[in-house]
C-alpha cells in the first residue's frame, strides 16, 4: 500500500530533512508499505522551500509546493490532499513532534478497519499554556464539530483515500480537517504514542491564529445561533419577570423610589446581549460573503516533482 505523509511547512529549513529521511528509515522497516511525500511550505520566512526543492532533487517520491502567501496549517494540508495518490494519507508536523518512530502504531491500528487513526499522547511534551488550549479545544471540537465523546484528536492522524476524497470535496476558504474528517465518518480509532519535544524554535502559532483557527469550527455548526436564540430567550423573560416584579412592588409600596441604577444594569444586560447576538450572525454572514466572493483555499506559487495533472480533484 502506498501511504501519502503530508507535512505543512513553515520556518522548518532546520528540521524538514530529518522528518523526511526518519520517516523513510520508518518505512524501510514496515513491509507491505510505500511512501511518497507532499510537502507545504505555507510562505516560510526561512529557506525552507530550498530544501524541500533540495529533497525532490534528491528523492523521487517526494513532492514539493509552495504557496504564494501564508495561508495557515489547514489550508496547506489541504492543498498537499489534493496532490496525493496514496492508499492512506498521513498527517504529520514539521518538527519532529510527531515523530516517524511512532508511524508503525498508526499503521497497525487502521489494519483493524479504521477509516481514521489519530495518534494521542501518553505524556504531553508541551507547555501549560498550549495544553490549556488543547483542552479547551478537546471540549469545544465535542460540542462544534461533532466529535465523538470517546474520541482524542491530534495533529498526528491516518485516513484512507475514501475519507481524503470526500475532504478535497471542501472549498471554503477557512477550512478545519478535523471537522471535515468527522463529518465524514465515525469510524475514528485512538492509539496512543510517545511525544517528542520540538526540536529547533518554538510554536509558529500565536494567540491570534488560534483564534483564527477557532473561529473556522464555526463553519461546521449552527451551535451558536441556537445558544444565542437561547440567551435572547431567556434574557426577555428574566426582564418580563422583573418587569412584573417592579410594578407588583410599586403597587405594593408606592414611596418606593425607581432606581437609575437598576434600569441601567438591566439594559446594559439586555443591549450586551444584543449585540453578542449581532456579532454571532455578522460572523456567519462573513463566512458567506468570503465564500461568494470565491475566497481561495490557497494559491499556488511554485511546484518541484509535482505536475498540474497530479491533481486528483
Amino acid at each position: 500500500m502506498l501511504v501519502s505523509v503530508v507535512i505543512p511547512c513553515y520556518n522548518s529549513e532546520k528540521t524538514i530533512r530529518k522528518v523526511v529521511e526518519l520517516t523513510m528509515q520508518e518505512f524501510e522497516t514496515i513491509e507491505g508499505y510505500d511512501v511518497e511525500f507532499v510537502l507545504v511550505n505555507d510562505n516560510s520566512r526561512d529557506q525552507t522551500f530550498e530544501q524541500i526543492r533540495l529533497l525532490s532533487a534528491e528523492y523521487s517520491n517526494v513532492h514539493g509546493i509552495s504557496l504564494m502567501r501564508n495561508f495557515g496549517q489547514h489550508n496547506a494540508l489541504m492543498c498537499a490532499m489534493n496532490y496525493t495518490h496514496g492508499d492512506l494519507i498521513m498527517g504529520m508536523d514539521d518538527d519532529l513532534q510527531t515523530h516517524p518512530s511512532q508511524i508503525r502504531k498508526l499503521l497497525e491500528k487502521q489494519r483493524e478497519g479504521y477509516d481514521l487513526v489519530y495518534g494521542v499522547y501518553e505524556k504531553s511534551e508541551n507547555s501549560t499554556g498550549k495544553n490549556l488550549t488543547s483542552w479547551f479545544n478537546k471540549v469545544s471540537s465535542r460540542m462544534l464539530l461533532g466529535r465523538p465523546k470517546e474520541i482524542r484528536s491530534s495533529n498526528f492522524w491516518l485516513i484512507t483515500d475514501k475519507v481524503r476524497e470526500e475532504v478535497i470535496k471542501y472549498r471554503n476558504y477557512n477550512p478545519y480537517v478535523d471537522g471535515l474528517f468527522f463529518r465524514t465518518t465515525h469510524n475514528i480509532g485512538n492509539v496512543t504514542i510517545q511525544h517528542h519535544k520540538r526540536e529547533v524554535g518554538s510554536s509558529n502559532y500565536t494567540l491570534r491564529k488560534m483564534m483564527k483557527l477557532w473561529m473556522a469550527y464555526w463553519n461546521y455548526s449552527v451551535l451558536p445561533l441556537r445558544v444565542a436564540s437561547v440567551l435572547g430567550s431567556v434574557t426577555a423573560l428574566i426582564g418580563f419577570a422583573a418587569a412584573i416584579a417592579t410594578v407588583i412592588h410599586k403597587l405594593a409600596d408606592p414611596t418606593t423610589t425607581v432606581g437609575w441604577a437598576s434600569t441601567l444594569s438591566i439594559m446594559l444586560i439586555f443591549f450586551g446581549f444584543t449585540l453578542l447576538v449581532l456579532g454571532i450572525i455578522g460572523e456567519y454572514i462573513g463566512e458567506i460573503v468570503l465564500t461568494m466572493n470565491n475566497t481561495p483555499q490557497f494559491v499556488i506559487r511554485e511546484m518541484v516533482n509535482v505536475k498540474d495533472e497530479d491533481r486528483i480533484s
